[in-house]
């Protein structure tokens, strides 16, 4: 353990915060942090090892100063594989964990990365804050708008800094297409197109379930969803086809895609309303709850977005199997992370905008994202994907979602957090959580 006066100051103030929350102004405990020095380390520890959250623990491997202290997976095959594979890397082994729980209580920890499937998101990283540790959580923010909106209240409350696994916020060629459509190059922005197709979206080969994996502990992977039997199609992968973990290709993608929308036009509100409408259209019999067809359309008074996304097959709208088109009155700007890239509109045989150069990414947004965290860390200052943004892009998917399994027309309440004209909508705000796990209240 580093014992760093950042660590020092850290450390008492979470002892602070713990006697005192219900007396504490927000902002107070931010305001008596002090900055922490380029020079301080910082301890890791992740849970949820498997795919991206070990993915994101690379990249914060490679920051000056992270140090990885503890691993926690439900899956001990991949937790020893992990950690073996953590000390190849850095030279020491960290600590293993089975219960998340545990591994948010290491006084040694800084820093918790949150790789879990999306119904995990919320009770991990909700605790983490109130551990005082700063958060690293991967996309979407949650599994409901509830468990969103408990997220950002848990964040601001205990001031703590929430970086959210959306990197293209920091890609350095979705800046430059921000920029041209901000500067009023393209004219009025009248659509944002977003479509995304991959052959994943269909949902696995169904298959009858099974005994649980050796070495799994398959109640805590649960958590707070439903009790099923184990399905290996409901678990590593494909979990988020099933709507008691995830929320299939309109959440997975479109927190990455419609944020860019969201960001590009300035939209801080909910839109007007929200229509979608979908199936599963994908030939053979596939393990697949969430639609593997679906079109979203997000109402405003001046433009609208939509949505596509066509699971089981790998072609789209420009010879891009994925992307967005920002169509507005002088051109459109295609992009997808690889470029982007200006159609002038023609009137009368002139092009009705200057040319710009095609944009290639550097393929640097995902260590940027993670650079961009641990500064923030260090500095207190907001991050680039904080967690209003990710709030705002995951209600966008989720709104997409509740008005497809409606099978309704909603109008969303941001205030009162409710559908005042779609009450069987309201039944899809927030997951009920299995015993003994509770919903958080902050």
């Amino acid at each position: 353990m580093d014992h760093s006066r950042r660590h020092f100051i850290k450390k008492s103030l979470s002892g602070m915060a713990g006697l005192s929350l219900a007396t504490t102004m927000p902002g107070s405990l931010q305001a008596m942090s002090a900055k922490v020095s380029a020079n301080d380390s910082l301890n890791v520890g992740l849970i949820g090892c498997k795919g991206m959250g070990f993915y994101d623990l690379e990249d914060h491997l490679k920051q000056p100063g992270i140090k990885c202290v503890a691993l926690c997976d439900v899956d001990k095959n991949i937790l020893e594989s992990r950690a073996a594979d953590v000390k190849e890397m850095t030279g020491a082994k960290p600590k293993l964990y089975r219960d998340f729980r545990r591994l948010i209580e290491n006084k040694d920890i800084d820093i918790v990365i949150i790789g879990t499937p999306d119904h995990w998101h919320c009770l991990p990283m909700v605790m983490a804050c109130q551990e005082g540790k700063d958060v690293y959580v991967e996309k979407p923010l949650a599994n409901s708008i509830e468990e969103c909106n408990i997220m950002a209240e848990a964040a601001n409350k205990y001031n703590r800094v929430v970086q959210v696994g959306q990197q293209q916020r920091s890609g350095k060629h979705w800046k430059e297409a921000i920029d041209v459509i901000h500067s009023g190059r393209l004219g009025e922005i009248r659509k944002v197109h977003f479509w995304c197709n991959f052959f994943y979206g269909a949902g696995p080969k169904a298959v009858p379930d099974k005994s649980v994996p050796e070495g799994v502990d398959y109640d805590m992977w649960l958590g707070p969803a439903p009790k099923k039997p184990f399905n290996p199609n409901r678990f590593h992968g494909s979990w988020r086809m099933f709507w008691d973990y995830g929320g299939g290709l309109q959440t997975d993608w479109g927190v990455h895609l419609i944020d860019m929308g969201l960001w590009a036009l300035n939209i801080t509100e909910p839109p007007k309303s929200v229509t979608a409408m979908g199936g599963n259209f994908a030939a053979g019999d596939r393990a697949c709850e969430t639609a593997d067809t679906q079109t979203t359309m997000f109402e405003f008074n001046n433009f609208h977005l939509t949505w596509d996304h066509n699971g089981g097959i790998q072609t789209g709208p420009y010879n891009r199997n994925y992307g967005i088109a920002f169509i507005g009155e002088k051109g459109t700007i295609v992009a997808d992370r690889s470029n982007w890239v200006l159609n002038p509109e023609e009137q009368d045989g002139k092009k009705r905008m200057e040319n710009i150069p095609r944009h290639e990414s550097d393929g640097k947004a995902h260590i940027n994202h993670v650079e961009n965290f641990v500064e923030c860390v260090k500095t207190r200052e907001k991050p680039a994907c904080d967690i209003e943004t990710a709030r705002r892009a995951a209600m966008f998917t989720h709104l997409g979602n509740i008005s497809y399994r409606t099978g309704k027309k909603i109008y969303y309440d941001k205030q009162k957090n409710t559908f005042p004209y779609n009450p069987e909508a309201n039944d899809y705000l927030a997951p009920i959580y299995r015993n003994p796990w509770e919903l958080p209240k902050i």
